[in-house]
């Protein structure tokens, strides 16, 4: 088990499902992700990293390998079977080519897409799950508008309110994806940081 990752709480099985390497740098073919106490490095690549089968029934995905980690071990409740579960990050920015080959790879699955509370994380959720579904779309900020264009319609949505959820019901997609956002936090990795940065103030005051 890797220590740094025991420390953050994240259990060894969970260390084992992702085959944790000793130096925490994981590999997505042309780049490397790379998490220490000190940095976290996520690459903007075309390719993905991969953990889990193509028999999964459920697929996570996430802009990190750190982050899909946070995600299972804060909410692990939910998900009693890992071998269920398929998961896949992306790196720092969203590329056509990677929709296509969850697009291809896994069809008809459950999706959950684990991205951040902001308004780019937001926008990646509607980005990825447009493009896994084939709907050709078109994003344009403009001022605290955000509009979205599909063929001749378009949706106006307010930054502050615009989701996954009401970009699918706006449009009317179905079967519909679902996302997964930390109740306290920006990401599931902050929240986990956070939790543990806790841990250790209260198990000081004990001593």
């Amino acid at each position: 088990m890797n220590q740094i990752l025991t420390r953050l709480g994240i259990s060894s099985e969970i260390q084992a499902f992702f085959n944790v390497p000793s130096n925490l740098s994981f590999s997505y073919g042309d780049q490397h992700e790379q998490f220490d106490v000190d940095f976290h490095r996520v690459p903007a690549t075309q390719n993905i990293w991969f953990a889990g089968t193509q028999n999964a029934t459920h697929l996570i995905i996430t802009y990190s390998v750190m982050e899909a980690m946070a995600f299972i071990t804060l909410t692990r409740p939910r998900y009693p079977r890992l071998e269920q579960l398929a998961f896949v990050a992306i790196g720092n920015r969203f590329h056509a080519a990677q929709a296509h080959w969850i697009r291809q790879n896994f069809p008809g699955r459950k999706v959950t897409l684990v991205f951040g509370k902001d308004l780019i994380g937001r926008i990646t959720d509607i980005k990825l799950a447009a493009a896994i579904k084939n709907i050709p779309i078109r994003i344009i900020h403009s001022n605290t508008k955000i509009l979205v264009y599909r063929d001749n319609w378009v949706q106006i949505f307010s930054q502050d309110l615009i989701s996954l959820h009401a970009f699918q019901e706006a449009f009317g997609i179905r079967p519909r994806f679902r996302t997964g956002k930390p109740p306290q936090s920006l990401t599931f990795l902050d929240q986990l940081k956070n939790d543990a940065d806790l841990n250790r103030e209260f198990l000081s005051l004990k001593t």
